[in-house]
Order: structure tokens, then C-alpha cells, then sequence
């Protein structure tokens, strides 16, 4: 069995004229975001064996708070091209994972995330599949199971939702 943790970017702050997007960093908001997503993969065994980082500020901050809730931290890898990926090119950077990671962790944007995991899942939670389906929020984790044991097999409608979490899931879970 292969696990696959698609996680979207915390929350960041907004585009500014003339800056670079890659260079967009963190608000207060999704460095909490991204401790608390990263609490809760602890706390639920959730922890990869490779996590794949586009390069983007914003994202490889998310990867700091997320890893600081994780003891020890697995090794983390920039990919160049998961940054403003298509759902293909996220695809490939997957089926070149090693074969000894079986979770694996993709930090990444959308819509090219988003837009994956909806190609990949054929089955899971109904209501899960469906919110995953209408949005993809900073800091939501979507958890994708498949029933074989190698990343290359990875093919649209072949995971399971396992779960789909986020910052606001988990506040309504609290009260």
C-alpha cells in the first residue's frame, strides 16, 4: 500500500506589485495553521517518509512549522517543478519517488494540486470527496491511499480517500 499527504501552502500573504511571487511569505495566521495541521499528523501517525517542497517561500515555511510537530522530521527535497504545477507535472514528481518512501508527502499550490487529488480519488468519503472537490482551503491535507505498493502505478481514479482535513475541520471537530 502506498499514502500519499497532498497539502496545500499555508495561508500567505497577498500578491504585491513588483514583487516576485515565489518570495510571498507566511501571515501569523498560516504559520498556526501550519503547527496545528502539523499537531495533528503527529498525533494521528501521519508522518511521511519523503516530503516533496516546491520552492516557493511560502510553502517551504509551511514545511518548517508542519516538520516542527513531526520528531524527527523526514527528509525534505525542493522540486523545482512542483511550483505553479499542472496535476501532470505533480503526477510525475510522484512517480519518481523512491520506492522505500511509502507515505509521501507533496507541498504544493493550487489549482494543480486541487486538481489532482480530484483526478486520483475514485472512492473514499462521499461528504469528504465532495468538499475536497469544491475546495482545496491553505493548509487543507488530503489523504490519498492506493491498494498497490509502487508509486510508477500511480494513475487517475486509482486512490481512496483516506481523509481531508483542515484548519477549519478541526475547530469544528474542537467544539
Amino acid at each position: 500500500m502506498r499514502r500519499l499527504l497532498l497539502f496545500r501552502h499555508a495561508k500567505a500573504e497577498p500578491s504585491k506589485p513588483g514583487e516576485e511571487d515565489r518570495a510571498r511569505a507566511l501571515i501569523e495566521r498560516g504559520r498556526k495553521d501550519a503547527g496545528r495541521i502539523g499537531a495533528y499528523m503527529a498525533s494521528h501517525g501521519l508522518k511521511p517518509e519523503r516530503v516533496l517542497v516546491s520552492p516557493a517561500r511560502r510553502t517551504q515555511e509551511t514545511w518548517k512549522h508542519v516538520a516542527a510537530a513531526l520528531k524527527p522530521a523526514p527528509a525534505a527535497t525542493m522540486v523545482e517543478k512542483l511550483y505553479d504545477a499542472t496535476p501532470h507535472a505533480i503526477l510525475a514528481a510522484i512517480k519518481e519517488a523512491p520506492a522505500s518512501a511509502h507515505t509521501l508527502m507533496v507541498i504544493g499550490h493550487n489549482p494543480g494540486l486541487q486538481e489532482l487529488a480530484v483526478m486520483l480519488i475514485a472512492s473514499g468519503d462521499i461528504d469528504a470527496r465532495e468538499a475536497l472537490r469544491e475546495k482545496l482551503p491553505t493548509s487543507g491535507l488530503a489523504i490519498v491511499d492506493f491498494a498497490f505498493d509502487d508509486w510508477g502505478r500511480v494513475h487517475p481514479q486509482s486512490g481512496r480517500l483516506e481523509r481531508f482535513v483542515s484548519p477549519r475541520s478541526l475547530e469544528a471537530a474542537d467544539r
